[in-house]
C-alpha cells in the first residue's frame, strides 16, 4: 500500500477546525501513520478592507478538506478504523467519489494544488475586487473625490486603469488600486 491524496466534503466554513479535530482524532486512535496529513487548501490573498490592506488565506476548496492516507485495501482493518474514525469527526462528510468510496488524486492534481500554495505563499495574490465597467471614487492622490468608471484592471502590479472626465473628456488615470473604492 502506498500513501495517496484524497479529497474529504465537510461543513463549509469549519474546514479548519474540522482538519484539526480529525488530526487529533487520528493521533488518539494511534493512525497517524495510517494518515500522516490532512489539509486545508489555501491560498495567500491580498486584499483591501475598510481601508486597510491585509493578507488572508482564501480557500481553494470550500468545503472539502485533502487528506494523505493509505487506504486502497478495504479489507484491511486499519483502513476501516481510518474511515470509522473519519466518519466520528463532527462536520465531515465522505471521501470523494462515486458512491462515497475514495477515489485517489492524480500525482499530476496533487502537485498542481501543493505548487499553487507554495507560490501564493512566497508571492500572495492581489484580489483588486473590482472589474471593468465599475463605477468607482478616487480617495487620494491628485484626483481625490473624482468619480469614474474602471476601463483596466492588473492584478499583477495591483493598478487600476479609471476613466475620469476632466474638462468634459475622458481621461484614463492609473491609480494604485488601495486609492480607489466603489462606489
Amino acid at each position: 500500500m502506498t500513501l495517496r491524496w484524497y479529497f474529504i466534503r465537510c461543513q463549509s466554513g469549519r474546514e479548519d477546525s474540522i482538519a484539526r479535530n480529525a488530526v487529533t482524532r487520528l493521533k488518539i486512535a494511534g493512525l497517524q501513520d495510517v494518515v500522516p496529513q490532512v489539509l486545508v487548501p489555501f491560498e495567500r490573498v491580498t486584499d483591501l478592507k475598510k481601508g486597510k490592506k491585509r493578507t488572508v488565506n482564501q480557500k481553494l476548496y470550500p468545503g472539502y478538506l485533502m487528506v494523505q492516507a493509505e487506504i486502497d485495501d478495504p479489507e484491511d482493518g486499519r483502513t476501516q478504523n481510518v474511515r470509522s474514525t473519519l466518519r466520528a469527526v463532527d462536520g465531515l462528510r465522505e471521501f470523494l467519489g462515486p458512491r462515497g468510496d475514495a477515489t485517489a488524486l492524480t500525482e499530476q492534481e496533487v502537485s498542481a494544488i501543493l505548487s499553487r500554495m507554495s507560490e501564493s505563499e512566497a508571492r500572495p495574490q492581489v484580489s483588486i475586487g473590482m472589474q471593468k465597467g465599475d463605477l468607482v471614487k478616487i480617495k487620494s492622490g491628485a484626483f481625490d473625490g473624482f468619480d469614474g468608471s474602471v476601463d483596466d484592471v492588473n492584478p499583477d502590479k495591483g493598478t487600476v486603469k479609471v476613466i475620469v472626465t476632466i474638462f468634459g473628456r475622458p481621461t484614463p488615470v492609473e491609480l494604485e488600486y488601495w486609492e480607489v473604492e466603489a462606489v
